[in-house]
């Protein structure tokens, strides 16, 4: 149970004192005897009516209507420590950016107390706020308005998850003061400079006084890209300098917000920034969703990961020759590809047996028909092949090694190459040669590298030719000046096949040498795996942004669509949130840190003041009237008893009696409101078994672990189906020692026989009188048959129980009082106590189930005892993890409906008696019957 205000709970305090105040109306008439005439004559008349009230009860009431008077009149202790009470209506301007996320609610608060203290003083207010609203929503200021109405707008309110436009907020204050309104300005700033700070600060003095509170250790931080060598995820916290060290945690999470790894980042006093470095795996690291960092709220504090932050693994084929340095096939592609992949090299049937994004094979790797069979099926599964050209493609092409096959440009074509091919190599230059090594033309649009830049020395003095064809252009992503192809690709499946028609080594070109050889297997890589990397003048519409407290929702309906080459270049703004843009295949993430801009604290604007000076005032009002409310609750008590006559009242009495209304009047004052009232519960019920707070079951404890366990276990399966299917409500089921606790609370008790029982007159005793006051023994033998099993032990009849079990039971009943016995039929009530039953079976079934006599007056005809050897608790158990996991024989999951059914009525029967054998149910009853 959950109180919204606990400490009303201390009034029950007041409940003996109403006690003694009821017991001393009406006055109880004085005893005397009467004494002889001789002394009658000397007893003195005693007047005890008064003329007018005593004088301490004329103060005591006095006081108390000057308390209501002053409550009345409201009085407060101000906190104002800045004197933000003004004579005129001010101007409040609150920067609501991303900046402001930090301490944002302390800003509520304190923008809540100066405008509660405006109100009281009678003002209304303009609220200017400088980050834009949603959409194309200009910045403007709002109209003059009730301090009260302003409340009520900014307490739900958050900060905008993009920055400020301090340039359009001083265009908007220009055009306020051009219509002639000046007053002083509140200015609640986020500490963060922008460009237009100067005008924005010019345009704030031209309106009047400006007082700028600020949170002077707020911190202010981005999450930036810092990619370095690319072998790890690279980021950089980007902070306004403070002049002390800040400490703070970095945790890089999953989707879900598992945590991979946690960094702790020192920022040294007046650092702006600050390196991470995140070393995981490329499995672990393609499971990054988003880094953040810890105990600081708003959307610049994190960062959304996309594609472009994920290492994608790549297949080296090794051929059969050596590999030596600065000669083998692989040498450049380990040096291009390294910082931004995970490198994977060895035989074609190793590299496939993992998960690949891409598969790079040099020349003379791909020779045997197997090899390109297994390659031509994962490639149509999704992967990219990346191909070079050298002798042995030129001699496959010539049809001197290589099994022809249909292909993307006609019959007769390897499916590996993504055009057919010449049958010789071409050579640009040497000494048999009149022609010049040729150079790299600028890559066409359509061309994942069509922004790189072609480096003026990168030239190609040796390729293999592609046939022509007329849609040899669509296949081309790069061309040399002369127009022949260098790097071409075709769709096989649900992927694609890219060759590059030079070798991977610098024997063809130098282009394995530069820079650009690296950027193209960059681009290549984000292609790779089903991601496609959109045109670069596509629109990526926004599919989750970040709002201002960093949470992830759906994008606000001003939000519009991005570039694809916008990002990492564009800030965050009202029409481009922060968050993820695109479809899932080519998804990428606009965050605050990608453009955050120079960070640097804001310049102070007119008086400065801290933030954290604005507190609420104090009311007085509610003390004064609590106050006189005692003083009255005292002064009723004391009228009491005075007509009472029973006690003088003096100043001591006065003095106790005030105490002592006040400690119930205004609890919240004394140590015992510190009190939770849990605790307090706790501590009234802690001499009180859970059996008397709540109704429960209990089984007799047997020594034996497996037999007590399924007790208690059948008990609560039996407890739950009853809570879910009755209006009983049953607590946790206790294990009882009859000899040692008190079975007086338990309506039914459970009791298990096992061969090795017995008894002891303590526990016999206990049982008689358990059942004399009308509570039920439920006896199982767990699968013996009382009635059938043979007297002598040896011949004991086994039926799922272990040997011995009837013998137990003569002696743990010999000294019970139980009375005649007879089979259970369907005509008693225990049969139609909720469910009308047939059948009473338990994890067994077919063996009867003995009860009292019906007519037997003890406990108003309701049987102490129920005798049965289905073994009901294995039936009913249920384990912590819900399920039963033990077997009904021989009807299974219909078998054990019954035997829960049969404890919903026994359970029934232990808490309502005979109350079904009225005969006011028997209508109801044959109707049910069909009779």
């Amino acid at each position: 149970m959950i109180l919204t205000t606990p400490w009303v709970l201390w009034a029950l305090l007041a409940l003996p004192v109403v006690w003694l105040l009821l017991r001393a109306l009406p006055p109880r008439p004085r005893e005397q005897s009467f004494p002889p005439v001789t002394l009658l004559l000397g007893l003195g008349a005693r007047n005890d009516d008064v003329a007018r009230a005593p004088l301490w009860l004329l103060l005591l009431r006095c006081l108390a209507v000057a308390l209501l008077i002053g409550a009345c009149a409201q009085p407060f202790i101000t906190r104002d420590r800045g004197g933000i009470a003004t004579s005129a209506d001010p101007l409040l301007v609150i920067d609501n950016g991303w900046a402001a996320a930090p301490g944002w609610t302390q800003r509520l608060r304190a923008v809540d107390s100066i405008l509660e203290r405006l109100e009281r003083n009678g003002h209304s207010v303009r609220l200017l706020l400088t980050a834009p609203p949603t959409g194309d929503e200009p910045v403007r200021v709002g109209p003059v308005q009730s301090p009260a109405v302003l409340r009520t707008m900014l307490d739900p309110s958050e900060p905008q998850p993009w920055g400020v436009d301090r340039a359009a907020a001083a265009q908007a204050l220009r055009d306020m003061t051009r219509q002639g309104w000046h007053g002083p300005v509140l200015y609640l700033a986020d500490g963060m400079a922008t460009r237009d700070d100067d005008a924005f600060a010019t345009a704030l003095r031209d309106v009047g006084t400006v007082r700028d509170l600020r949170l002077p250790d707020s911190d202010i931080v981005t999450l930036a890209p810092d990619r370095g060598d690319g072998t790890v995820l690279g980021l950089r916290i980007r902070t306004v300098p403070r002049p002390h060290v800040r400490e703070m945690n970095v945790r890089a999470q999953t989707i879900d917000n598992s945590t991979l790894q946690l960094l702790h980042v020192t920022v040294p006093s007046g650092a702006a920034q600050a390196s991470i470095r995140m070393d995981l795996p490329a499995e672990l690291r393609n499971q990054l969703d988003h880094v953040d960092i810890d105990a600081i709220t708003g959307p610049a504090s994190i960062r959304l990961l996309d594609e472009n932050d994920r290492r994608r693994p790549v297949g080296l084929i090794a051929g059969s020759s050596s590999d030596t340095p600065l000669m083998g096939n692989l040498f450049y592609l380990r040096r291009a590809l390294a910082p931004t992949a995970e490198l994977r090299e060895g035989s074609l049937d190793s590299l496939l047996s993992r998960p690949l994004s891409i598969l790079i094979a040099p020349d003379g790797t791909l020779g045997s028909p197997d090899a390109r069979r297994k390659v031509e099926n994962w490639v149509r599964g999704g992967g990219m092949l990346i191909r070079f050209a050298g002798p042995l493609l030129v001699q496959s092409a010539s049809g001197g090694g290589i099994d022809a096959s249909p292909g993307p440009q006609g019959a007769q074509a390897d499916a590996l190459l993504p055009v057919r091919l010449m049958d010789a190599e071409r050579v640009l230059g040497g000494a048999m040669s009149w022609s010049k090594p040729e150079h790299l033309a600028p890559f066409g649009a359509q061309s994942p590298f069509h922004d790189l830049p072609v480096p003026s020395d990168v030239t190609v003095s040796r390729q293999v030719l592609a046939r022509p064809a007329t849609d040899l252009d669509t296949h081309t992503w790069a061309r040399l000046t002369d127009g022949t192809p260098l790097v071409t690709h075709a769709a096989l499946g649900a992927g694609q096949v890219v060759l590059f028609h030079v070798t991977s080594t610098a024997d063809w070109s130098n282009l394995p040498l530069s820079g650009l050889f690296v950027s193209m297997l960059q681009r290549l890589g984000e292609r790779a795996v089903g991601i496609e990397t959109p045109a670069d003048q596509s629109l990526l519409s926004p599919y989750l942004t970040l709002d201002g407290a960093g949470v992830e929702g759906p994008p606000p309906a001003g939000a519009q669509a991005l570039r694809a080459d916008a990002f990492g270049h564009v800030a965050v703004s009202a029409i481009h949130p922060p968050g993820l843009y695109g479809p899932r295949a080519s998804r990428r993430a606009l965050n605050v840190g990608d453009e955050a801009g120079p960070m640097a604290p804001q310049s102070p604007i007119g008086t400065a003041m801290d933030l954290r000076g604005q507190m609420p005032d104090i009311a007085l009002g509610p003390i004064l009237a609590v106050l006189a409310l005692v003083l009255i609750l005292a002064d009723g008590i004391i009228a009491i008893m005075l007509r009472s006559r029973r006690v003088r009242v003096s100043g001591p009495a006065l003095a106790l009696v005030l105490g002592a209304a006040s400690s119930l009047v205004l609890p919240m004052q004394g140590r015992a409101a510190d009190m939770p009232a849990t605790d307090a519960a706790t501590q009234r019920n802690a001499h009180v078994p859970g059996a008397a707070l709540e109704t429960r079951l209990g089984y007799i404890v047997t020594g034996h672990d497996d037999i007590d366990t399924v007790s208690r276990e059948g008990l609560q399966g039996l407890s739950d189906y009853v809570n879910a299917r009755t209006s009983a409500v049953l607590g946790h089921p206790d294990a009882l020692v009859p000899e040692r606790d008190d079975l007086s609370y338990y309506p039914m008790i459970y009791w298990p026989v096992t061969a090795d029982a017995t008894t002891t007159p303590a526990r016999t005793a206990a049982l008689n009188a358990y059942m004399r006051h009308g509570g039920i023994l439920m006896i199982d033998t767990q699968g013996q048959d009382p009635a059938t099993a043979p007297r002598d032990e040896k011949d004991d009849a086994f039926t799922g129980s272990a040997p011995g079990t009837a013998a137990a039971l003569r002696r743990m009943t010999a000294g019970l009082d139980i009375p005649p016995l007879t089979k259970l039929d369907d005509h008693h009530v225990l049969t139609h106590t909720f469910y009308l039953l047939h059948d009473f079976p338990g994890r067994y079934d077919g063996m009867p189930v003995w009860i009292a006599q019906e007519g037997d007056s003890t406990n108003d005809g309701v049987s102490p005892v129920i005798i049965g050897s289905n073994d009901w608790a294995h039936a009913w158990a249920v384990d912590d993890s819900g399920n039963t996991p033990y077997a009904t024989m021989p009807d299974g999951a219909e078998q054990r409906t019954l035997a829960y059914r049969f404890g919903v009525n026994a359970v029934l029967y232990a808490l309502t008696g005979n109350y079904k054998a009225d005969q006011v149910h028997v209508p109801a009853l044959l109707k049910r019957l069909g009779e």
